[in-house]
């Protein structure tokens, strides 16, 4: 898989965090917001949960309690994001 072109580099950092192995820690909800809302489609319900539409994929958020996702929610955008074909290019220098 390759990583996709359209996405400014905070986006692909976030994407990162996201796909790297083993779990990072310090994913904040605010890139992880600002990703899905580029790269598909969030709707904030009036619950203060979000459903979230990547590819063929939905899945519903809560807004963390902290600054940073929980490793749940790592696992879930993980899998959203592979499904949805996106990757980090090894190659990429930084």
């Amino acid at each position: 898989m390759n990583e996709p072109e359209h996405l400014n580099n905070h986006h692909r950092d976030t994407v990162a965090k996201i796909l790297r192995h083993p779990t990072s820690h310090n994913v904040e909800w605010k890139a992880v917001l600002s990703l899905l809302r580029d790269i598909g489609q969030v709707d904030e319900r009036h619950d203060g949960r979000f459903t979230v539409t990547v590819g063929g994929e939905t899945e519903i958020f809560d807004r963390p309690k902290r600054k940073d996702i929980d490793e749940q929610q790592v696992v879930d955008l993980r899998r959203m994001l592979t499904a949805a074909g996106y990757a980090v290019d090894d190659r990429r220098e930084d």
